[in-house]
């Protein structure tokens, strides 16, 4: 498993727990955003995206992009 899809994969798992107790009153959502190691306002982004399409809205698009920038392959 590459290092990107690994921590793409920790970073969903945490969102579920910070989501949980969030839920269930035992975090604010400051504290959850501590949690998750971003701002609160980016903790409310999460929830937003979370609760409008599930887990797999918070998955980084970036990162299955190749770059622009990427040097062309070479001609064999």
């Amino acid at each position: 498993m590459k290092r990107t899809k690994l921590l793409e994969e920790i970073r969903k798992m945490r969102f579920e727990e910070a989501y949980a107790g969030w839920s269930q009153k035992r975090f604010t959502q400051e504290e959850a955003a501590l949690v998750l190691g971003v701002t609160d306002r980016t903790f409310r982004r999460y929830l937003c995206k979370y609760e409008k399409d599930g887990l797999e809205a918070l998955i980084d698009n970036r990162l299955h992009r190749l770059s622009h920038r990427r040097a062309p392959t070479p001609a064999a």
